[in-house]
């Protein structure tokens, strides 16, 4: 099981929101760069990077500072939010980036989700974020009729080959995974699967692992304290 904190950046702070929502914000860190040496220190393989106010503007609004991120990381990171162009997600590359996520624009601009699978598919994850099994766009503002499992199946067959699912319900809570849902993803395609949303306690961790996924994006369970990284890939235990 590979643990991947996160950093979530709202005007350059280190934040986590409640289900989702804008309104409910809480900051965890005003030091980005320290947040991210403290979780290389504490033992993190990668790290997982959201510029929520490109989310919501649909624009990369955050790059310098996510650039400098990577020019600091001694370990590989990935970012996600307002990736809607080729040109962004060369940018990011170049930047040091190791994984793009495309979320919004993945369900609606299909041409150039097809585009950026043919030109960057190692390095394109497909972010599929729901609320009661539909599909969430535009920083989770904006709720679809798409069913997530449905859209999953849309992006395999594009080529997409990760995909990382958030049960938007369960985000920054401490209620733990769905692991139905990720369950259903996950005998639903072939793609690797990341979990997120929700995950609290070493349990959480080795429940995920049990239904054969071995990638998960912890938040506010590390910032508590809840869950502690070095050493606890080691710790789950699959049945």
């Amino acid at each position: 099981m590979r643990i991947i904190p996160a950093i979530d950046l709202i005007d350059g702070r280190c934040v986590r929101l409640y289900q989702g929502d804008f309104k409910q914000t809480t900051e965890v860190a005003s030091d980005p760069q320290s947040q991210l040496q403290r979780f290389i220190a504490d033992g993190a393989q990668f790290i997982h990077i959201v510029d929520l106010d490109g989310a919501r503007a649909g624009k990369a609004a955050q790059f310098a500072l996510i650039a400098d991120l990577c020019s600091q990381s001694s370990v590989p990171i990935q970012v996600g939010g307002g990736i809607r162009s080729l040109e962004t997600i060369e940018r990011y590359l170049d930047a040091g980036v190791h994984r793009v996520i495309l979320g919004t624009a993945a369900l609606e601009d299909p041409s150039f989700i097809r585009q950026s699978l043919a030109k960057f598919r190692e390095n394109i994850v497909i972010g599929i974020d729901a609320r009661n099994e539909k599909v969430a766009t535009r920083g989770w503002e904006t709720t679809t009729e798409i069913d997530y499992i449905d859209f999953a199946k849309q992006m395999e067959s594009l080529g997409a080959q990760t995909i990382v699912f958030t049960d938007i319900s369960r985000d920054g809570t401490l209620t733990g995974p769905n692991i139905a849902q990720l369950d259903k993803i996950n005998k639903a395609v072939s793609c690797n699967i990341i979990a997120s949303g929700g995950i609290t306690s070493m349990k959480d961790l080795e429940n995920i692992s049990k239904i054969g996924i071995s990638e998960a994006i912890v938040g506010k369970a590390i910032y508590e304290g809840k869950i502690i990284i070095k050493g606890a890939d080691r710790c789950v235990k699959k049945e």
